[in-house]
């Protein structure tokens, strides 16, 4: 009889280990922030971004709209289709006269996994007149991360998307196109997420079965989903652009080929996926614009891109 006990007592301990690891690894994987350190890289410091000089005349701005000196914000709200099939989402035009100002930043303004903060706050922190949420880089560990021309995570797997110095945004193949060579022509922010969408004026491809992660569970992203992504119209003009969804009667999301079909619509010469679903939402002038779908609130992500204000 003791014997019995004593191995049913350790075959609870046995289990209640093995129960305690597993949880504290699914923590370690998704919940415990990681802060990493930076890759250096000799070349980086010649694509490092340099501040915008402030305007020279105030800027002006109301709800949709600001101008200043070195740039120009206007967004406009879209719904399209009825019931079932409606479809919200907001454009911002984004056009600089000068030198390109958009910037990255980083949740809690640190790089790492499991780090994150509302677009709204990182956006406030870091003065913005507009801003939308980034590729949520901290959700993996693989990809090519160059942010504000320093290297911090060189680990290609996918296609990527990049802004340099002279304004314009170019999409490539992360295990083509090394970090170093994209610092060389002049990055200064790489992006990797996607799908590419628009890719020299032209849809990229087929969109019907897009898988990000290689990761257990994830499954293709095409379907009907709140997004968010980026295109240039030219270099130093773009356009942001968030859709709503899974919101029944207000907005259904779209799915990856109207994204693409929307991006070249507007004028994209290039265009790119963001990450979507509940991280998706558009700030402007310290207010969220549209309305994310994470439980009627901001989720928070691990990065923005973002236009200072002047």
């Amino acid at each position: 009889m003791f014997r019995r006990r004593k191995k049913i007592i350790v075959s609870i301990i046995v289990s209640l280990t093995i129960i305690g690891s597993t949880l504290y690894a699914l923590a370690d994987r998704y919940l415990i922030e990681h802060v990493e350190i930076r890759i250096d890289s000799g070349s980086a410091a010649a694509s490092k971004e340099t501040s915008i000089p402030s305007s020279a005349s105030p800027a002006q701005w109301d709800d949709w709209n600001y101008k200043d000196d070195n740039q120009t914000v206007s967004i406009k709200k879209v719904q399209t289709g009825s019931g079932a099939d409606t479809i919200t989402y907001y454009v911002a035009d984004v056009e600089f006269n000068n030198q390109t100002n958009l910037l990255t930043a980083f949740a809690k303004n640190a790089f790492g996994t499991n780090i994150t903060e509302n677009t709204s706050e990182i956006a406030a922190t870091n003065n913005a007149v507009l801003a939308i949420n980034g590729d949520y880089y901290g959700f993996r560990n693989d990809g090519v991360i160059i942010r504000n021309g320093t290297i911090y995570r060189n680990e290609p797997a996918r296609d990527g998307f990049a802004l340099f110095k002279n304004g314009s945004l170019q999409g490539y193949s992360e295990e083509q196109t090394s970090a170093d060579d994209l610092l060389a022509e002049g990055a200064t922010n790489t992006f990797s997420f996607g799908p590419i969408l628009v890719d020299d004026g032209k849809i990229a491809g087929d969109f019907s079965s897009v898988r990000i992660d290689k990761n257990f569970g994830n499954r293709s992203i095409q379907e009907a989903n709140p997004r968010t992504g980026i295109g240039m119209i030219t270099p130093n003009h773009f356009v942001f652009v968030v859709v709503d969804g899974r919101n029944t009667g207000y907005s259904r999301g779209m799915t990856l080929t109207e994204f693409a079909d929307l991006f070249k619509e507007l004028g994209a010469t290039e265009a790119y996926n963001l990450d979507g679903g509940g991280s998706s939402t558009m700030v402007f002038m310290d207010r969220v614009v549209n309305t994310p779908s994470s439980h009627g609130s901001e989720r928070g992500v691990s990065d923005i891109i973002y236009i200072p204000k002047s």
